[in-house]
């Protein structure tokens, strides 16, 4: 007699991937605006609305960044023991949605050249405050 297996997969790890993208993607944005404002470069009418235009488009992206890093990250951990099955998913998630807004921060929150008129920031539009050791 066949009987039907109940899943053992729950969607809390799905959901948690896409908010965790999520939550990365509206710190990522808040903080390229931030960059901007202070280094008053980018920050003039165009540059406001185009950062209000990529608000929602750049929480999404993250959210399906980490959706796809989960699916791979189980995928890739099929076989594996139980700790790797645990582990790789949420490794890959953290990595690939950190990385993607590290990508952005740097293309679209540090506008090099870019004509500054605060004179907080030098000429690559890096705020000060800003780590030496991670590249913007």
């Amino acid at each position: 007699m066949d009987t039907i297996k109940p899943s053992s997969g729950s969607c809390l790890p799905w959901a948690g991937s896409a908010s965790f993208g999520a939550a990365v993607g509206f710190v990522v944005w808040s903080l390229t605006v931030w960059a901007r404002a202070y280094c008053d470069a980018g920050f003039d009418a165009g540059g406001r609305f185009e950062l209000n235009l990529l608000l929602l488009p750049v929480v999404g992206a993250e959210a399906c960044v980490g959706l796809v890093a989960h699916a791979a990250g189980r995928r890739l951990a099929l076989r594996a023991p139980t700790a790797v099955r645990a582990l790789l998913p949420a490794l890959l998630v953290v990595g690939t949605t950190v990385w993607a807004a590290w990508w952005f921060f740097a293309t679209r929150g540090t506008l090099d050249g870019y004509p500054g008129d605060s004179g907080l920031c030098p000429a690559s539009n890096v705020p000060p405050q800003w780590p030496d050791w991670i590249p913007a």
